[in-house]
């Protein structure tokens, strides 16, 4: 399944862009809806390029149907970033710890300035989500991709607040 988010965060450019690689910052997510525990594996700087490795799990409703076939408690992974801030754009492979056979997901997310009045970005993220389970497969998809909307709107949420803090 293909999505596409396109979102607009209350804060400039450069200011989300470093967030987004800011180990506090992802500390601060921890709590986010559908997807929790985030644990900065590790990351690495080389200029204008930030490698990191974040491990999330899922927090989020499951149906009774995908229970019987899935545990809740190893729906585990580790989204592996590398973010080029000189083009404001990151690829993101999503490395599941189990079910490596069943799930298959990446995204590209790209930052703009958006606007010229006030300081805001659009943040675009695009992807794909493949799930491989007979009967369940799709609805799974579907969770996972609204679960991702839900995730990245309480995100941008707290994109804006973070930001609008680290000023005071």
């Amino acid at each position: 399944m293909d999505f596409e988010i396109e979102q607009r965060i209350a804060a400039p450019l450069a200011a989300v862009e470093a967030a987004l690689v800011d180990e506090r910052f992802v500390a601060a997510t921890v709590d986010l809806p559908k997807v929790g525990g985030a644990d900065l594996v590790d990351q690495h700087r080389d200029g204008t390029r930030v490698r990191q490795r974040i491990r999330y799990r899922f927090t989020g409703e499951l149906s009774s149907a995908v229970t019987r076939v899935v545990d809740r408690d190893r729906l585990t992974w580790v989204d592996d970033s590398d973010h080029n801030l000189a083009a404001h754009q990151s690829s993101h492979q999503i490395v599941p710890d189990h079910y490596q056979d069943r799930l298959q997901a990446s995204y590209k997310e790209r930052l703009e300035t958006d606007g010229d009045a006030a300081p805001t970005t659009r943040r675009t993220i695009s992807g794909t989500v493949k799930v491989r389970m007979p009967l369940v497969g799709r609805r799974v998809e579907g969770a996972i991709v609204s679960g991702l909307e839900e995730y990245a709107t309480a995100e941008a949420e707290l994109l804006s607040r973070w930001i609008a803090s680290a000023g005071d």
